[in-house]
């Protein structure tokens, strides 16, 4: 169902009980960042860092993502970033597939609200859901994809360079990649802002 708003659809999101995962969750983790934003980020799911504060990335990996931003001369107010899905897997798993697809809605939703020229899916959850289901990050990091008019682009997730340090300078290669990319887009238009 098409919402009017990101307000309406954050509403909608916020009382969610379309999977188990709303059983157990703190608060509901709709995204964050900016509604005009040529550039997207999507994660996997949040964590108990995210759970408790209720925004995405605001953990360990948060601060990673963070400082991969900045160098390339950006930070998190001036990108847009939300999950696969909105509630906490219980200890971080993987969401399930049943618990993606009866969340990809307000995904795709957040999508067509913000309209981003560039979508990064950061780590393999969200690149094999929203790329390719085959997809692996160790061999396609760094790879664009057109589709629909947007360019996707599947990264490390920043908690996997956290564990496996010698991901570091691949991840960063894809950041100035994403900085590249920003570069080739012509200026915003200015989308219709909400009232």
């Amino acid at each position: 169902m098409p919402y009017s708003s990101m307000q309406e659809l954050k509403e909608a999101c916020a009382g969610c009980r379309r999977c188990g995962l709303c059983e157990e969750r703190t608060k509901v983790v709709f995204g964050v960042g900016d509604e005009q934003s040529q550039l997207m980020f999507i994660g996997e799911g949040p964590g108990e860092n995210e759970d408790i504060q209720g925004e995405p990335f605001v953990g360990r990996a948060g601060k990673l993502l963070d400082k991969l931003l900045i160098t390339i001369g950006l930070d998190r107010s001036k990108v847009y970033i939300a999950n696969m899905v909105k509630c906490r897997p219980p200890h971080n798993r993987d969401p399930l597939p049943e618990e993606q697809e009866a969340c990809i809605g307000y995904l795709r939703e957040q999508v067509r609200l913000i309209q981003p020229q560039l979508i990064v899916c950061l780590g393999r959850i969200a690149a094999q859901r929203i790329i390719s289901p085959d997809f692996k990050v160790t061999r396609q990091h760094g790879q664009w994809i057109e589709r629909k008019g947007m360019n996707l682009m599947g990264t490390f997730h920043p908690a996997a360079v956290l564990r496996n340090q010698s991901q570091m300078p691949a991840a960063l290669s894809d950041f100035i990649s994403i900085q590249e990319m920003l570069l080739t887009l012509p200026a915003p238009t200015g989308k219709p802002t909400e009232s």
